[in-house]
């Protein structure tokens, strides 16, 4: 497909981009083999799904969020990217739920061929990426390629993959990106970063570039220098949003808060509710855990090692010889929410939160997570203050 050029942009790290622009530059990443993976509207929800052109965005869809609830809302504006995350994250295609690792195959002599998967992993673009998604991938690249065990399959796609992230401009119910310390805006990471704009102007796209990829791309769609009136109006409406978050953490360090709670009653509260279905792990955009099984013919002359995400609210999560460490519900949740909140800082150097919501609203009871900690939090200061009361009146005459 041939695209027409645009005369050269006059900031090479800004421009702007139409409806024209955006079908060009998906044609542009199909053209250059790589498989475009971004939101399309399918079985009531907006998915990320395989896209072969820009037709497939959810134009005119957004989302209805609260907790335990998920539905599609249409729009007047005709906008592509004006919904919250859905159920699916990045973390699909670059840590796969389930994959085949080696297979063996045992000959009528007795010896056998093993074969370790070494398939080329695909070269994906994503378009779409929020700023929370943009750092949960982040996080899994500290956790999955730093240190000494690097996760080999993962880093091969993720060398190979084309971030185009999308700055909110419309957050929903649940999120709570701004607390959990971030933003709608997009931080360092991307290729390119879309900000959308509809107004009386008409409907178009502001880019940041990010990378060279990212600048060779937007020279071979069409595209305009971006006007300040584009400019004023993505900025003004990423502004406004930090200020439109549907939840919010407790402020104070979330660390010391949880490490201090580790006895609170509210972990019996939530557990009464809580069905261990790991549903929050499994739509978590940062969760990374995993088991390994081994699968085999009936002949038993064959037999295959998948790897499959695994997750701490199983009951078998943390078996050992005499039973599992993590027998009660309210054992694993705190275990989640702790490692979640606090004890990811002292393997990884952050949270492992991102504020995206999705916990929240793909949990089927509707247990929020911002409520749990606000709830261990006013228990921890009722505790203090309590403890505080007795202290003086012991140290009364």
């Amino acid at each position: 497909m041939t695209v027409a050029t645009a005369p050269a942009v006059r900031d090479a790290n800004l421009a702007v981009l139409d409806r024209e622009g955006l079908d060009a530059l998906v044609a542009a990443l199909v053209a250059d083999g790589r498989t475009v993976v971004g939101p399309t509207v399918r079985d009531g929800a907006v998915v990320l799904a395989e896209l072969s052109s820009a037709q497939e965005l959810p134009y005119g869809w957004g989302v209805e969020l609260d907790a335990g609830r998920y539905r599609l809302a249409p729009r007047e504006d005709g906008a592509a990217f004006a919904h919250s995350a859905g159920p699916q994250s990045w973390k699909n295609w670059l840590h796969p739920a389930h994959e085949r690792l080696w297979s063996a195959d045992r000959r009528p002599d007795g010896t056998v061929d093993y074969t370790v998967e070494a398939e080329e992993p695909p070269s994906y673009a994503f378009l779409g990426v929020r700023p929370c998604d943009l750092r949960a991938i982040a996080v899994q690249d500290r956790v999955l390629t730093g240190g000494l065990h690097e996760d080999s399959r993962y880093g091969a796609r993720r060398r190979r993959a084309l971030l185009i992230a999308v700055e909110c401009t419309e957050p929903g119910a649940t999120c709570f990106c701004v607390s959990a310390g971030g933003g709608p805006q997009a931080g360092p990471g991307y290729d390119l970063a879309l900000t959308e704009v509809v107004d009386d102007a008409g409907h178009r796209f502001l880019v940041r570039v990010g990378s060279e990829e990212g600048a060779r791309l937007v020279e071979r769609i069409p595209h305009r220098a971006a006007d300040p009136v584009t400019e004023d109006t993505a900025r003004e409406s990423v502004e406004a949003a930090r200020d439109r978050m549907g939840r919010a953490l407790p402020t104070g360090d979330l660390r010391e808060l949880l490490a201090a709670s580790s006895d609170a009653d509210r972990w019996n509260d939530v557990a009464a509710r809580c069905l261990t279905c790991g549903n929050c792990t499994m739509v978590c955009p940062t969760c990374f855990c995993t088991t390994t099984e081994e699968v085999t013919d009936l002949t038993g002359d064959h037999t295959e090692r998948w790897q499959r995400w695994d997750s701490c609210f199983d009951l078998d999560f943390s078996l050992l010889h005499g039973g599992p460490v993590r027998a009660s519900a309210s054992s694993r949740y705190r275990q989640w929410l702790t490692h979640k909140l606090s004890t990811w800082y002292d393997q990884f150097g952050s949270s492992g939160c991102v504020g995206c919501g999705r916990c929240i609203v793909w949990c089927p009871v509707g247990i929020d997570l911002t409520e749990e900690v606000a709830a261990l939090d006013a228990e921890h200061r009722a505790r203090e203050e309590a403890e505080h009361r007795a202290r003086e009146e012991a140290d009364r005459p």
